[in-house]
């Protein structure tokens, strides 16, 4: 047991680094050098590991994390965690503020404008003063338990100061990876021949979901707080409720504004389109919320977005520089992008080198060449983009640039599918960075889900020939994984303990995993729930998978295409082997009733309810959604302002159109 001398020393150690936290990551006027700060954070550390007793997840030695491999939980958001309307111009501004007032009833407005921060949205629960957990967005209703990963986040503080906060309450923020820290992670991913991240805010949504925290703590992510939730909020306007939590310790942005008319909000939005240029992360706009939370609840929240806020986005930066040469890309499904290599240029707080070129067609549209000085555009969500060229400075003898005819890195003949933009390597399972992607893709964490293999491990097992494709994995031993750089004995069997938990992954997802060109979750789960098996599926002709809804020409077509190759076949045979799930489970779908069972049912136009409700039903009542009237359906969903074209096919077939009242009364289910 420690002795009482210990626990004070623990106790002492963490107020100090508590403190010197705050005043480097929140405050920005350190009082201590790295020196002393290292040398207090090593020896509680010390002491805790002597003392296991004392370990507390409010120490300041969590943020160092862990390489204790978990899976991301998914919780509930207490509150809906909505994202905002955009605006761009003026008037925009100007209807928003005339709605907001008709609304409400009033003139005596106030308005909070805060910069828009350009990262990844969390949601704080803190209970008695502690951190609790730290929550993503996900899709507003639900998200990931990320609280291991946003415990390592220096600016986030583990336990609150003072006293007068609220028993519980949440606060939202926007995890951010500061520019500093992105430069430095680029630099070392391209050291590593890794590819490097599109911007900022990829960097810090791909961070926050690493499963690794002591590898998120290395990258130095920042987090900006910018709305509190509680039953008792301290004040009744948002941007006193702010400044109070920056009193408990969170980093609040200090160029919020209260503006009174449209003139102070254009004010603010034109000093910060010039001024964020010198911020230390990127920041794509403004937001601009009612101040009073009387109003706020008295204006409530459309489906998707809160009534009483909005975003302006500014309009994108653009720098001219020179373009040195053109790399050609190999994507997951063999889609090639051509990519600019740049003379380095500044460009929204960042060291632009390259930029995308999109396509063949783009480079010919802008009749772009080596050696030209290009307009190079980056705005607040995209990769930096080449969107003219100045051709007044072309060097004499420029030639037009000839678009790559193979593979660059596989040297096969490229194929222009007709009706798309991009040209494709065919060589899917022959070609490396296909190879690679297919394997990342079937192990992420929306696929199989396989713990431990992230993209890096994932990279390394295929670079030293321990895997060549996703069946290889299930060949994976201990011993073979013990012996790659950087893994340990625990690592290996984290990594065997997801191997073997994946093969519980539903079948929808399996289908998902594998791969395939065009299909993505939501049809993979759609064409599962169609033919409840792989071999159904495999067997299908392209006119059976049209039937299912959503499928069109170009997916059926990939799914036939992709089940007559032979290496296919092959792998999904050891897949089969290995003991993954190629057909339904009666829990995948949770079937009230056979009613509808061999049933084709399309669903067309406005109802009482969300049409994917309806579409939910008929598949709980076993029957099957179709995307189109054919003869082969048995009865038409009609909703209002429906189709005139669907209509008029049904009638001429002859299919059984009916309401939606009629189809509830059919499978028994209140109206």
């Amino acid at each position: 047991m420690a002795t009482e001398e210990i626990i004070q020393r623990v106790s002492f150690l963490r107020k100090e680094l508590d403190r010197l936290n705050h005043e480097y990551y929140v405050l920005n006027s350190p009082t201590a050098d790295d020196f002393v700060y290292d040398r207090l954070m090593a020896e509680l550390a010390e002491l805790e590991q002597r003392n296991p007793e004392l370990q507390s997840p409010d120490s300041p030695t969590v943020r160092v994390g862990s390489d204790i491999i978990r899976e991301f939980v998914q919780v509930k958001h207490r509150y809906p965690m909505l994202s905002l309307s955009n605006t761009y111009s003026k008037e925009e501004i100007e209807e928003f503020d005339a709605r907001i007032r008709k609304e409400t009833g009033t003139d005596d407005i106030e308005y909070v404008c805060e910069l828009k921060f350009d990262g990844t949205a969390v949601g704080l629960t803190y209970r008695n003063g502690v951190l609790a957990q730290a929550v993503t967005r996900g899709d507003g209703e639900q998200g990931d338990d990320v609280t291991a990963n946003v415990r390592t986040i220096r600016s986030v503080p583990l336990r609150l100061q003072g006293t007068d906060y609220p028993e519980e309450f949440e606060i939202r923020g926007e995890v951010v990876m500061p520019l500093s820290s992105f430069e430095r992670l680029n630099g070392e991913r391209e050291e590593k021949n890794q590819t490097p991240f599109a911007n900022p805010r990829n960097a810090a949504a791909g961070t926050l979901k690493m499963q690794d925290s002591a590898e998120v703590a290395k990258r130095g992510l920042d987090c900006c707080f910018y709305f509190l939730l509680s039953e008792n909020p301290p004040f009744d306007t948002h941007f006193d409720n702010l400044q109070k939590a920056a009193s408990w310790g969170f980093k609040v942005s200090p160029n919020m504004r209260i503006c009174r008319s449209i003139d102070d909000i254009l004010q603010f939005l034109n000093q910060w389109d010039t001024e964020r240029k010198n911020l230390p992360y990127d920041t794509d706009g403004a937001v601009i919320k009612v101040n009073s939370l009387a109003l706020q609840n008295r204006m409530g929240l459309r489906a998707k977005s809160p009534r009483w806020a909005v975003a302006y986005k500014f309009k994108a930066e653009q720098a001219y520089t020179l373009l040195l040469s053109i790399d050609y890309q190999v994507g997951r499904t063999g889609a090639i992008t051509p990519v600019a290599n740049l003379q380095p240029v500044q460009l929204a707080g960042t060291t632009v080198r390259r930029a995308s070129l999109h396509n063949a067609e783009q480079i010919e549209l802008h009749d772009i060449r080596t050696g030209d000085t290009v307009i190079v555009e980056k705005g607040g969500e995209i990769i930096p983009k080449i969107v003219g060229v100045d051709k007044t400075r072309r060097p004499a003898g420029s030639e037009p640039t000839t678009y790559a005819d193979t593979c660059p890195v596989c040297g096969t003949k490229l194929v222009k599918p007709a009706g798309e933009a991009k040209h494709y390597c065919p060589n899917d399972s022959g070609c490396a960075p296909q190879i690679l992607g297919k394997i990342e893709h079937f192990v992420s964490r929306r696929a199989m889900n396989i713990e431990g293999i992230g993209e890096e491990t994932a990279d390394l097992m295929f670079e030293e020939g321990l895997i060549r494709n996703i069946a290889d994995i299930y060949d994976l031993t201990k011993d073979r994984i013990v012996g790659l750089e950087r893994m340990g004995s625990r690592s290996a069997d984290n990594i065997i303990e997801g191997i073997n938990k994946s093969k519980e992954t539903p079948f929808p997802r399996v289908l998902f995993a594998l791969g395939i060109r065009y299909v993505g979750e939501t049809t993979a789960k759609k064409i599962a729930l169609a033919f409840r098996s792989l071999d159904a599926i495999r067997n299908a002709s392209a006119e059976e998978l049209l039937l299912v809804d959503e499928v069109g020409d170009r997916i059926a077509q990939s799914v036939t295409q992709y089940f007559a190759d032979s290496g296919n076949i092959a792998i999904i045979e050891r897949l089969k082997a290995a003991g993954l799930k190629f057909e339904l489970d009666a829990g995948d779908v949770e079937m009230l009733s056979d009613k509808l069972q061999g049933k084709s049912i399309v669903v067309s136009g406005n109802f009482s309810r969300p049409r994917d409700e309806l579409k939910q039903l008929i598949e709980k009542h076993g029957g099957k959604n179709a995307a189109g009237v054919t003869s082969n359906t048995d009865y038409l969903i009609a909703g209002d302002k429906m189709g005139p074209a669907k209509l008029q096919k049904a009638e001429k077939l002859g299919i059984k159109i009916i309401s939606e009242s009629e189809f509830m009364k059919m499978i028994n289910e209140p109206s």
